[in-house]
């Protein structure tokens, strides 16, 4: 059976800095209640994507993914040049835990309770070559330095009790591919440490339970075939991964997995998709521009509801179709969003967007 699984963000709503002030100090004294409230928003959040459908929610991501993992990391320091390495990189010692896993773990019977069943979770973790790429200075150690970092996050993050359980760990590297970098040349010794270190991460995943995904935005550098212990890959929705002939030999012959990806998340794409098939006449880049920028005063003053630019359900359950008849559904167990719905007009808009997800994938 496949399982709707999203990638994480979400439009945030409520006090921004309430929140990340809770964020900060989760578990500890707060005068101003924060981290009562960062747990209440992160529990809403969470049963609010499984009232939408999804199996297998990810923890709900309104905070910058890179910050938060940058700022679990002792021995980094924040420069006006950039991040630097200025001791040996370790997790800090009050921020062992990723907060919102932690939240959802000890408010799991709770989360049991509001929605009737043991709940599967996912754990999205930006990895070693991402966070590399933050600093002002690599050397062909930096991954291995930083996957050890986050084998540390994965040990105190997945759990497994009577309400519910880490289904799935996503190690994030939307940067892996994108650009021209010497130190993963072929052959390169950096190149041998992120691949070790992606191994590390997904053997830790397994010894934990759970299974191992790597979520990219470019699949040209095909480094991740080679780690043993990663089980799914998955991609945005037009990587050529998902349409190539080589792709089913490599799953075959690697034992991997693919998460399809049903829609996108650039919003103003999905407004220009809409656009350009409801009009009746060729229209302009610059035209284009102007109607994008007009909708979105229309969705801003509330005249304009987003809902009618997310992809339906139809046109997700063809493009779920389509991944299928290729791979075969043995190799397809996730199916969702390409990436997070941070850039959605609101977050009932994106809710919605999960909802189509869940409809389209429970039909298969």
């Amino acid at each position: 059976m496949i399982k709707s699984s999203d990638v994480g963000s979400l439009p945030f709503f409520g006090d921004a800095t309430r929140f990340l002030s809770g964020a900060m100090c989760f578990k500890r004294f707060s005068e101003e209640g924060s981290s009562e409230y960062f747990e209440r928003i992160v529990v809403k959040g969470f049963i609010d994507k499984i009232e939408a459908g999804i199996d297998v929610p990810s923890y709900p991501q309104f905070r910058d993914m890179n910050k938060m993992f940058l700022g679990m990391i002792d021995g980094v320091e924040d420069t006006k040049m950039g991040h630097m390495e200025t001791s040996r990189l370790s997790l800090k010692a009050d921020r062992q835990q990723i907060p919102e896993v932690a939240v959802i773990r000890e408010n799991s019977q709770r989360i049991y309770r509001k929605t009737g069943r043991a709940f599967k979770a996912k754990v999205c973790i930006t990895g070693p070559y991402t966070l590399s790429s933050l600093f002002v200075y690599r050397d062909e150690g930096i991954f291995r330095r930083l996957g050890e970092v986050v084998v540390k996050i994965v040990e105190s993050s997945a759990f497994d009790n009577r309400h519910g359980r880490v289904e799935l760990v996503t190690i994030d590297e939307p940067v892996f591919g994108l650009q021209d970098d010497p130190l993963i040349d072929y052959g390169s010794e950096g190149r041998e440490n992120l691949r070790e270190a992606w191994e590390s991460v997904f053997y830790k995943v397994h010894s934990k339970g759970a299974r191992g995904c790597l979520h990219l935005h470019n699949t040209t550098d095909d480094l991740f075939w080679e780690v043993g212990s990663l089980d799914v890959i998955e991609s945005h929705m037009d990587d050529p991964i998902y349409t190539m002939k080589k792709t089913e030999e490599q799953l075959e012959a690697a034992d991997k997995f693919l998460k399809a990806s049903l829609c996108t998340m650039n919003f103003d794409r999905l407004i220009e998709n809409r656009i350009v098939t409801t009009s009746k006449q060729v229209l302009s880049e610059s035209a284009i521009n102007q109607e994008i920028a007009e909708i979105w005063r229309g969705i801003s003053d509330r005249k304009v509801n987003p809902a009618i630019f997310v992809d339906n359900v139809q046109l997700m359950e063809e493009r779920l179709m389509r991944v299928v008849r290729r791979f075969g559904v043995g190799r397809i167990p996730y199916a969702g969003p390409e990436c997070g719905l941070k850039g959605f007009p609101s977050y009932h808009c994106a809710l919605e967007c999960l909802r189509r997800v869940s409809a389209a994938v429970s039909k298969r």
